[in-house]
């Protein structure tokens, strides 16, 4: 198994994160990261997340891998200091930083520039007293700052990085905020191995959670039972979602995003073997071209560091891989369902459908028995993913509706988080429900000019109240609308047959219907990424909702 993939995805990213860094000593925004607020000038603060990208560079000038022409480059540590010190001299004087608005005080932008800064300073050898200073300030605002919403992540990065700043400085002053948030994480583990994001399992955020622990028990001077059987239950559960075709998670998942953060399995790799399969099938894919594309202003420093460092770790004694077990998993509490079975040889007679995308009709192998996975969420609706063999055979998203009401247009979707009705056993599965309106407002001037009058006044001394309303507004909840729904999914004949049904009180204000891939709309930062499986194109029902009276229900039958 190769591990080139991951420092020729990394390197990759490196002339991007160069052009959005101000790179002039001259400058008053030397070591700024955000090009919209030093160049474009069209915000007016600087996103204190775009400091995590000091890590990537640091780690480019550090890396010896092949066609790194960045690898002791010296003019890199200059410019990786003068990030760090940006990051201290634009933070708030309690060392916390915005993110999407001014006096937000963000816990995740502050741990993870932290994070960058502290393993980029201790990289690289520098020693400036005013960074570690900053270190400390920023250590003791995490400490004590409690955000709205349940996220594991980012409960996992503040402990590892109170972890690490307390090692740097040589004191334990935040030992307890360290364990108590430890203790509060790991109490939030699902028996089935999950940590959850807001409303759910998101296996992405998972890895980075994962990743997180992994760190931590390395750091640890003695082992932690407790720790390392929450690092085990969190890699099996992990280990579900990386597909046949090497990708890994989707829209299934309740934030929707494709993260994937390989160190963590490296780490764990070596005392729990199993973990290194996860990477060995996700390099596979990462081969093919399926990486999702994480490559925009705010989110590029992520995987990229993450990458550099799975190379760097790499492990390379490796186990053969695992078989997939045959048969349905149910994961009760994630209301997620995986299901392996063996379909049937295609003939033109068994699959009057179209056929997969790309099928080779004069390739046997195309043609032969195969094993079909899906995965299946049902607590998003019946979203789903199929592949048979090593291709993704549909990924869908479930109802899009695009309806008149009350003189504007909205979009009715069925890939809400909710609580629906589900009936599964090994020969069928059922999902009802309501469809619901998918959130999706915009910033106009006045309203940023609100959120700036707020934000300038009361609102700076109560950030966690304004930020619990924007995650109401934007990503948690769910406001039904007047479609319902039901989804059957049955393995009859060695393949897939799914029966949809759509009931509607009028059709006359249903504008467009149709059933895609990819198709998102809660607000998630990591969420609606590109891969090279979304190509696929959409299921148009337009016209056969036009010729539906109102009573009747829409009906679409699928073989898979």
């Amino acid at each position: 198994m190769s591990k080139e993939p991951f420092a020729q995805i990394a390197i990759a990213q490196i002339p991007k994160i160069l052009t959005l860094l101000d790179r002039n000593p001259h400058s008053p925004t030397y070591g700024c990261f955000d090009r919209n607020f030093w160049h474009y000038k069209i915000v007016d603060f600087p996103t204190g997340m775009s400091q995590e990208f000091v890590w990537p560079l640091a780690l480019a000038y550090a890396t010896d891998a092949p066609d790194n022409p960045f690898y002791q480059q010296p003019i890199l540590p200059k410019w990786v200091e003068a990030g760090i010190l940006y990051a201290a001299r634009s933070a708030h004087g309690d060392g916390s930083c915005d993110d999407y608005f001014p006096y937000e005080r963000a816990a995740g932008a502050a741990a993870f520039s932290l994070l960058a800064c502290v393993e980029s300073y201790q990289l690289l050898q520098l020693d400036n007293p005013e960074i570690l200073a900053f270190f400390e300030r920023r250590a003791d605002w995490l400490a004590h700052h409690e955000e709205s919403g349940r996220l594991s992540n980012h409960q996992a990065l503040i402990v590892l990085c109170l972890k690490l700043v307390g090692q740097l400085l040589h004191t334990s002053k935040w030992s307890r905020a360290k364990a108590r948030r430890l203790s509060k994480l790991l109490s939030w583990q699902s028996p089935e191995g999950w940590f959850p994001e807001y409303e759910g399992a998101d296996p992405g955020y998972q890895t980075l959670t994962i990743w997180c622990l992994a760190q931590l028990d390395r750091l640890s001077t003695r082992s932690d039972d407790n720790l390392k059987e929450a690092i085990v239950k969190a890699v099996e559960f992990a280990s579900l979602f990386v597909h046949p075709d090497g990708s890994f998670g989707g829209e299934y998942a309740s934030r929707n995003t494709y993260n994937f953060f390989p160190h963590g399995f490296e780490l764990v790799g070596r005392w729990m073997p199993k973990a290194l399969g996860v990477n060995d099938l996700f390099l596979k894919g990462l081969a093919k071209g399926l990486a999702p594309c994480y490559a925009d202003d705010h989110i590029i420093g992520h995987h990229t560091w993450n990458y550099f460092l799975a190379w760097r770790d790499f492990v390379d004694d490796r186990p053969p891989p695992l078989p997939r077990p045959l048969g349905q998993i149910w994961l009760q509490d994630a209301k997620i369902a995986i299901d392996r079975a063996v379909s049937q040889p295609y003939t033109p007679e068994n699959s009057p459908q179209t056929l997969p995308p790309k099928l080779d009709e004069s390739n046997p192998a195309e043609l032969a028995p195969a094993v079909t996975e899906l995965y299946l969420a049902a607590n998003k609706g019946g979203v789903f993913k199929l592949f048979r063999g090593d291709r993704l055979v549909a990924s869908d998203t479930h109802f899009s509706l695009l309806v008149h009401q009350g003189g504007k247009l909205r979009t009715a979707v069925g890939h809400l988080v909710g609580d629906y009705e589900v009936s599964l056993d090994h020969e069928e599965m059922i999902v009802r429900g309501n469809l619901g309106w998918a959130k999706q407002p915009q910033m106009t001037p006045l309203k940023l000019m609100v959120l700036r009058v707020v934000m300038l006044t009361g609102g700076r001394f109560f950030p966690d109240l304004i930020r619990k309303i924007l995650q109401k507004l934007l990503i948690t909840g769910k406001d039904p609308a007047p479609y319902s729904f039901i989804r059957r999914l049955r393995f009859e004949e060695g393949r897939w047959h799914v029966i949809d049904e759509l009931s509607a009180p009028t059709w006359k204000d249903v504008v467009s219907a149709q059933i895609g891939g990819d198709r998102t709309s809660i607000y998630v930062v990591m969420s609606r990424t590109f891969q090279l499986n979304q190509l696929q194109p959409w299921i148009d029902l337009t016209q056969t909702v036009r010729q539906l009276e109102d009573g009747q229900i829409l009906r679409l039958e699928r073989w898979l």
